[in-house]
């Protein structure tokens, strides 16, 4: 029987006749074991059936591997098959084997709780060092973004902050001054971004801004120079309507007041 390692589809795999000697038994009780647990094992997963053109190419192949002539089918076993067989086979091969296994998944367990100084073995060391310098520099990466973000984000926190506690109404001219503008220099940007037009000496919303909330109508009383009485509507922002703007200025490049004491802000 072959001494060299058979692999396939790039993996490692065992013939029945491999299987059944490592494990003190033989061919038709490995066959019987499958059978009994078939609905446990997973082709492809567990092992690889050879039939027709394709066995007849592994066998022309491969040297003696126990296989008879006259066989029309042949299963070939991964490693997580032969670890199957192990668990359900009675022989004390297979009992050593699946003790093995115990033993090396514990060992495993172990050792990936450990720091890597603490581990013996200079290449699962090494590697253990690699997961962890990997782990340091991911959870860096989050936390500076984080950190970027949080300096990015604290001028507009600290302005929406300003704004949501007011909840009184605001003229053009309150607004403008917390961004260096003049009211006639606001009035004319929501102009020429298609926000507002002038009705009479009132600026009043566009149809798809009007019904959003940004704005009220307030009427107040004035006298003439000459001294007639005189009422006259004048547009008042609400907060919504205050954050509305700071969004379009925001777009715009244009930064209030307080923003612009984060220079560092990216």
């Amino acid at each position: 029987m072959s001494k060299h390692p058979i692999i396939y589809k790039e993996q490692r795999v065992l013939t029945s006749h491999q299987l059944a000697e490592a494990y003190g038994t033989d061919n038709k009780s490995i066959s019987n074991n499958f059978n009994n647990n078939k609905d446990r094992y997973k082709r492809d997963k567990h092992f690889y059936v050879l039939q027709g053109a394709e066995l007849k190419s592994f066998k022309s192949k491969s040297e003696n591997l126990g296989i008879a002539v006259n066989a029309n089918i042949v299963y070939l076993w991964t490693e997580k098959g032969a670890w199957m067989h192990a668990k359900s086979l009675n022989t004390d091969q297979a009992w050593e084997a699946y003790e093995m296994l115990v033993d090396e998944y514990y060992r495993v367990k172990e050792v990936t709780h450990l720091h890597s100084y603490m581990i013996d073995d200079p290449i699962i060391r090494a590697e253990k060092w690699i997961e962890e310098e990997k782990e340091r520099r991911i959870l860096l990466e989050g936390k500076l973004l984080l950190e970027r973000k949080v300096s990015e984000l604290a001028p507009k926190i600290a302005y929406y902050d300003i704004i949501l506690k007011s909840k009184s109404t605001v003229n053009t001219t309150q607004i403008a001054k917390d961004y260096g503008l003049t009211a006639n220099e606001l009035n004319k940007i929501l102009k020429d971004q298609n926000v507002q037009y002038k009705v009479g000496d009132q600026w009043v919303l566009y149809k798809n801004y009007a019904d959003k909330g940004y704005t009220q109508s307030e009427t107040f009383n004035f006298t003439h120079r000459d001294g007639a009485p005189d009422v006259r509507m004048m547009t008042k922002w609400t907060q919504r309507g205050r954050i509305f703007i700071h969004q379009i200025l925001t777009e715009l490049g244009i930064k209030p007041n307080i923003e612009k004491e984060y220079p560092d802000a990216r």
